[in-house]
């Protein structure tokens, strides 16, 4: 009751700030109402900072000025508000929201991390910071599966952050690495803030996907080269495993085989039907397992080796076009391919036919066995000859190409990887590649197959998210993690978060529609191109305004309500929309790693040990802006980290 009674003593409080400021001004001579709608906007960021609800906030300040700029007409003001709230649930893009959320909330719950990031800290115990490397990779990994921030954060907290303390870390470092990695659920699809950005800005979710995908990958890369130099500068800060925590126990019967841990594995199976203590259907199941890499690199090898050299039909059709031309053109046009056009004869130039009567002569006599053309031209002596000639060379154009440079060079490099793998394959690294066979490989197949079908498109956002979902549920069942209690609850929070997500819609279009009603802006937009920016400086600008407005606010509320506004400055800037959309993707990150919101530190500090401070988190955060900072150069300086994809696949 209490709680009640303050918020509605606060909405009072607001309404009549709103209804004071509103009186004021439109009493002013000097202002229009394109200075009201600026007005809503502060109020509403306002708002949002005193702590009311985004959505309902949004809703509201929108039907008041509304009702203001229509002249206090309640009628225009709720056909405003339906008209606004129906455009965005016709909306087919934001179906894909709670689909990809129920397959998040699904493979979170089949507790998938824990393994993961074991098997992948031991497989990386030879790196500098191995540990936080992991960890990394772990969050980058599991954040593409689940794009769920806050989950992320808090399933690492709970798991990576006490390993990381046991083993002499860093705080900073340690509360850095997660929360930085957590938070790139955000960038990598599939990624519920491009679809609020690309439903925003009228931009295609799928290219979307495809042109986040590198620039993730760059951060990723960026966090992880980062902790390795700073283990290796800052030893004391991450220091390396001991032999103890590398150690990897092996089986029973694996230890029969071996003499140690880390004996050959490939040569010991192949001796290994020598000792009869040993079944031969563990060294049949051993042996495949081994042989898995190599078997995958074959497939791989064969399946694009086909897919490269194989001649397109429209391609081949130009081909035979081109073929065709060339075969026919000498019949066509009449001229000798070797001379080129030759030179009438030098005296007289062109001679006249005689006629009858002339010189006593008569016609031109048709040569022996030729049939004069009836009513036409007739046809050029070795015309039949060349359009035989003609079919023939397009019949013989071939349907195969070379492979491309790129595909022997990848598939060297993939070779070497093989053969390094095999000749440094011992026991201990089967183990590991067993364990990540159990927890990285299921969770990558179901990553491939549902943003592979989006990128290739094969499926839509929409119809990719059902079929994730339906993963979700099956990786669920077979880590044995699927009951009614977590089906129960996975499709509570959907609910919960896709409510959230279509009422922020509801109320940015109301808002939205508010501000555009009173001009609002249309002065924006005059006070923009008054100072007479150049392309760089509009960029420039618009990232450090988002840059900033991270730190009091989240992704959602900046894309819901800012967005709008730089959207139709766009074109006049010559800017695409999808390559402006990948950088307020990086950009956006920092609402989850500054203070003082900075989501992501509240839910680190919410699960570690009494003795991590908020501090020392944010204090881990600061390195990792930097390096959003230095991602967002880079694409800015080479667009084509996020724009090649797209071009390549939808060109």
């Amino acid at each position: 009751m209490k709680v009640r009674k303050e918020l509605w003593f606060g909405l009072t409080f607001m309404a009549l700030i709103v209804m004071l400021a509103a009186t004021v001004l439109l009493r002013a001579e000097t202002i229009t109402h394109g200075h009201l709608g600026l007005l809503m906007l502060s109020l509403v960021v306002v708002a949002i900072m005193l702590g009311f609800p985004t959505a309902f906030t949004l809703m509201g300040m929108g039907m008041l000025f509304t009702w203001l700029a229509y002249d206090r007409d309640i009628t225009r003001t709720l056909d405003l508000m339906v008209q606004a709230a129906y455009k965005t649930m016709a909306n087919d893009v934001l179906i894909a929201v709670p689909l990809f959320v129920f397959m998040g909330y699904l493979v979170e719950r089949a507790n998938l991390i824990e393994s993961l990031f074991r098997s992948l800290h031991l497989a990386m115990a030879r790196l500098p910071g191995a540990l936080a490397v992991a960890t990394l990779v772990t969050c980058t990994i599991f954040a593409t599966a689940t794009g769920i921030v806050g989950a992320v954060v808090t399933l690492m907290g709970l798991l990576a952050l006490p390993a990381m303390l046991r083993a002499g870390y860093s705080v900073p470092l340690a509360a850095g690495s997660i929360t930085a990695g957590g938070c790139l659920g955000i960038l990598l699809p599939p990624s519920v803030l491009l679809i609020v950005y690309g439903a925003t800005a009228g931009v295609s979710v799928v290219q979307l996907y495809a042109g986040a995908f590198f620039p993730g990958v760059m951060l990723a890369s960026l966090y992880v080269l980062y902790v390795i130099l700073i283990a290796k500068l800052k030893p004391q800060w991450a220091p390396p495993l001991t032999a103890e925590e590398r150690r990897v126990p092996l089986p029973p019967l694996t230890e029969r085989l071996a003499d140690s841990p880390q004996a050959n594995a490939l040569l010991r199976l192949l001796k290994g039907r020598r000792n009869a203590d040993v079944p031969i259907g563990y060294l049949a199941r051993q042996s495949f397992i081994l042989a898995l890499p190599a078997l995958l690199f074959l497939l791989l090898a064969f399946g694009t080796f086909r897919a490269v050299t194989t001649v397109p039909p429209e391609e081949h059709y130009e081909i035979q076009e081109i073929g065709a031309a060339r075969s026919g053109g000498g019949a066509d046009t009449g001229l000798a391919e070797p001379g080129g056009l030759q030179e009438p004869p030098a005296e007289g130039g062109l001679q006249k036919p005689p006629t009858e009567g002339e010189d006593g002569g008569g016609a031109l006599a048709e040569p022996p066995g030729a049939e004069p053309a009836s009513g036409g031209v007739a046809e050029p002596p070795g015309a039949p000859a060349a359009a035989a000639q003609a079919d023939a060379g397009t019949a013989d154009q071939p349907t195969t190409k070379p492979a491309p440079a790129w595909w022997w060079v990848t598939f060297a490099v993939l070779g070497c990887l093989v053969a390094l793998f095999y000749l440094f394959a011992s026991f201990a690294r089967l183990e590991i590649f067993k364990m990540l066979l159990a927890s990285f490989f299921p969770l990558m197949l179901l990553i491939l197959a549902v943003l592979g079908s989006i990128v290739m498109g094969l499926a839509t956002p929409t119809e990719a998210a059902a079929m994730g979902a339906l993963g979700g549920m099956l990786l669920a069942a077979a880590y044995r993690r699927l009951n009614v209690a977590m089906l129960k609850e996975s499709v509570f929070l959907t609910a919960k978060t896709s409510a959230m997500v279509c009422w922020l819609f509801v109320g940015s279009a109301i808002f939205s529609a508010a501000f555009a009603l009173l001009g609002g802006q249309e002065l924006v937009e005059r006070w923009v191109l008054s100072m007479d920016l150049s392309k760089v400086q509009f960029l420039l600008l618009s990232q450090v305004v988002i840059f900033l407005l991270g730190w009091p606010l989240e992704w959602t509320e900046i894309i819901v309500i800012f967005m709008p506004i730089f959207i139709p400055l766009l074109d006049h800037f010559g800017v695409d929309p999808l390559f402006f959309g990948l950088l307020v993707a990086l950009n956006l990150q920092t609402a989850f790693l500054s203070p003082p919101v900075a989501m992501a530190a509240f839910y680190l500090k919410g699960v570690s040990p009494p003795h991590v401070t908020l501090n020392q988190i944010f204090l881990g955060m600061l390195p990792f802006m930097g390096i959003q900072v230095l991602a967002i150069f880079l694409l800015y300086m080479w667009p084509q980290i996020g724009l090649w994809l797209p071009q390549l696949l939808y060109k």
